[in-house]
């Protein structure tokens, strides 16, 4: 933990740097992880991040020459092609939260036979939200070439404000024919109207925050965003909120699935036990009922 702004050496061994403040990434090849400004939490992130790469490794792919255009990449025992699941994190668009979110469900994911692609991207406090949107583009279109990875059965999953750029980019993917088109895109506890969220303050303003304005200044951006906004999709999907998470984002799951039911879209929604984390916590029952759900969606090969 050297503080802000503080210069880290050391042996390409793949390090976690913990911040408990605000600082620059700290991007070093000998840096796997740089946990910042999430206070003392961080020390629980870092935990977890070394826990899941000391006993299940993956290896880091840059999809792009930007530092954030990067994946890791973990494949399953046995002979593939496998499924494969692409995995965005959430944070409400803010650049301290990073794809060690996913770690979690990358290994479990693994585990059930898909290669994961746990996917990292610039965020709009830096980059601005369509080099934002276009990195989860470029992430989901190099999951089809990763090695031994089917193609034809491509899932992309977001975790809250992931929830939105994963169905962004699943919509995105249809009518622009793009080599890859999500056989499945999966909302856990997805951030999924974005005009409802502009209008409620969501994450303390987080929306207006990373769009640049809200949706009265900036309609068209917030309509081309907002999967709700977007239905029908044309691919099928699986919403899911566990009924402890916050009543906005259970409403926005719910309201989500019944207007979804008005269309030619293949949506499920799944509910369940526990909190907003619980979606994405492997241990739990309502991940347990969503990984089931996927399984039978994508049917993956068994080793």
């Amino acid at each position: 933990m050297p503080g802000a702004g503080a210069p880290f050496t050391g042996p390409a061994c793949g390090a976690i740097r913990v911040d408990f403040g605000d600082c620059e990434p700290d991007r070093s090849d000998s840096i796997r992880a740089h946990i910042r400004g999430r206070g003392l939490d961080g020390l629980r992130f870092a935990v977890d991040s070394w826990y899941h790469h000391r006993f299940h490794p993956g290896t880091i792919v840059r999809y792009g020459d930007d530092p954030d255009q990067r994946a890791e990449l973990r494949v399953p025992a046995g002979a593939g092609p496998f499924p494969v699941a692409v995995l965005i994190h959430g944070g409400y668009w803010r650049p301290r939260w990073e794809f060690d979110l996913m770690d979690g469900l990358a290994v479990d994911l693994t585990a059930r036979g898909y290669v994961t692609w746990n996917v990292e991207y610039r965020r709009p406090a830096e980059k601005r939200w369509a080099a934002m949107t276009s990195d989860v583009a470029a992430a989901l279109q190099s999951a089809g070439s990763v090695p031994q990875a089917d193609p034809g059965r491509v899932m992309i999953l977001g975790h809250s404000a992931g929830g939105q750029l994963a169905l962004r980019a699943a919509a995105d993917a249809v009518p622009d024919r793009a080599a890859v088109r999500p056989a499945l895109a999966v909302s856990l506890a997805g951030v999924l109207n974005l005009r409802l969220a502009d209008d409620r303050r969501l994450g303390e303003g987080a929306v207006a925050t990373a769009v640049g304005g809200h949706w009265a200044e900036d309609r068209a951006t917030y309509e081309r965003s907002s999967p709700l906004h977007r239905l029908p999709l044309g691919v099928p999907q699986l919403v899911a909120c566990a009924v402890g998470d916050e009543p906005d984002l259970l409403e926005m799951s719910r309201e989500y699935h019944a207007t979804a039911a008005e269309t030619p879209d293949d949506v499920t929604l799944i509910e369940g036990p526990g909190d907003h984390f619980a979606v994405i916590d492997p241990a739990s029952e309502i991940w347990r009922r969503i990984a089931g759900a996927i399984d039978a969606r994508i049917r993956p090969r068994t080793a």
